[in-house]
């Protein structure tokens, strides 16, 4: 059996997308905070499904950042998408043509994998391209209406709104740390890294000229070093034990 509901799908994106809409309008007030006008915000949004790739991004872009410091940021901080999309590529109908399967990968957000991977049945393109409408409008909408906000209310107000960004940011974060010690050491690991960016004088020269690399090595680093300490099990080696 194949779901393929129009309907369907068009519903189960529904709380992605209100969920998206309250983000979108962070990201926007903060697009405007760093220089950008309410129409390239909203470009940003239409174009892109990734919220920590354009919070990432949107700074580089504003401090003049280089092509290959955007590049190597989004190839980091999207790459987990590729990882989903071969998952997501079992779970769609055989007779999903290459283009059909480009348009699904645009689409594929954290949620809206989720909840396709939550079907029992086989997904069809049709019930994917549904799911995708709210979560797309959500987030466009959102980028839209809060760079707008951002541009037309007080910088008192924006500002503080703005803060908003940073709370979605700490509340993914901080279950993941209190449920996991290690996650919690390499999340310090960081932190750490970053601070001798802000504080250190040659790291503070650094990140002052190349500081779209600044998210690059704290996130590598600080991944790396967990990764020597506290290898990862797989599932044949934790069997083997």
């Amino acid at each position: 059996m194949i779901q393929n509901s129009f309907k369907r799908g068009l519903l189960d994106g529904v709380p992605i997308g209100l969920g998206y809409f309250s983000v979108a309008f962070a990201f926007g007030i903060m697009a405007i905070q760093c220089g950008l006008s309410p129409l390239e915000a909203l470009l940003i949004s239409m174009t892109n499904l990734t919220s920590a790739g354009q919070l990432a991004g949107v700074p580089i872009i504003a401090g003049g950042g280089s092509l290959i410091e955007m590049a190597a940021t989004q190839l980091i901080i999207n790459s987990r998408y590729a990882l989903m999309s071969v998952s997501l590529s079992q779970k769609l109908e055989s007779k999903t043509n290459l283009v059909q399967r480009l348009l699904v990968a645009f689409g594929n957000t954290d949620e809206i994998f989720a909840v396709s991977m939550a079907n029992n049945k086989k997904i069809g393109k049709i019930y994917f391209y549904a799911l995708m409408i709210a979560p797309w409008l959500g987030w466009s909408g959102g980028t839209i209406i809060g760079a707008l906000a951002g541009a037309a209310l007080p910088e008192i107000i924006t500002s503080a709104l703005g803060v908003a960004i940073y709370a979605m940011l700490v509340a993914v974060v901080v279950p993941k740390v209190k449920e996991d010690k290690w996650c919690a050491i390499c999340v310090a690991i960081s932190v750490l890294i970053s601070c001798g960016f802000e504080f250190l004088p040659l790291l503070k020269d650094f990140a002052s000229n190349y500081g779209g690399f600044v998210i690059i090595i704290c996130a590598t680093v600080a991944s790396t070093i967990l990764a020597l300490i506290h290898p990862v099990e797989t599932e044949e080696q934790a069997n083997e034990c």
